[in-house]
């Protein structure tokens, strides 16, 4: 097996074994589209709060802020182009985003992990505004993986079978 096909199966394993079941636990009024949307919003406002502190903090250069402001504006334009896509999403059939964004969803793990690391070893002055940056990063991730989840038909929840607690003893006749 190679490293991409390693990399396909981990993908696959945590959409359908961590995202789609919380997407599925979602009520229907709240999709798991709605919330990996709103999840990307939040990223891109973390990610404006982590280069105005870094411009506050006067922790970057002229090549540093275009850098940052070009990354920020590829972030809005990811999110204008899911927010236009995001009609192809129905209820009951598959989300051809779970196809599309397969290569996207996997790399934004390392990036997510690379954020955390330079959060960690920052210097003291900078450090808020990395983990800033590192959770924008990482809200980034939840929120293509969300967007990526199949949303259930219309009525699955009164279709699922109860698998909560039984009746209490104090609940029996």
């Amino acid at each position: 097996m190679s490293f991409g096909d390693r990399v396909n199966q981990f993908d696959s394993w945590l959409l359908d074994r961590i995202f789609q079941p919380f997407a599925d636990a979602l009520p229907e009024r709240l999709t798991a589209m709605e919330v990996g949307m709103s999840f990307q919003v939040g990223s891109i406002v973390l990610s404006a709060a982590s280069i105005s502190a870094l411009l506050v903090l006067e922790g970057m250069t002229l090549n540093n802020v275009i850098t940052n402001l070009l990354g920020w504006f590829f972030e809005v334009i990811f999110y204008i182009g899911i927010h236009r896509l995001r009609r192809m999403v129905r209820p009951g059939y598959q989300n051809p985003l779970r196809v599309m964004l397969a290569g996207m969803r996997p790399i934004s793990i390392p990036f997510a992990a690379y954020a955390v690391y330079q959060a960690v070893t920052a210097e003291r002055a900078y450090e808020l505004a990395l983990w800033f940056n590192s959770l924008s990063q990482l809200v980034f991730v939840a929120g293509i993986y969300l967007i990526s989840c199949n949303i259930p038909p219309p009525g699955h929840r009164a279709r699922q079978t109860s698998f909560g607690r039984g009746p209490l003893p104090n609940e029996i006749g």
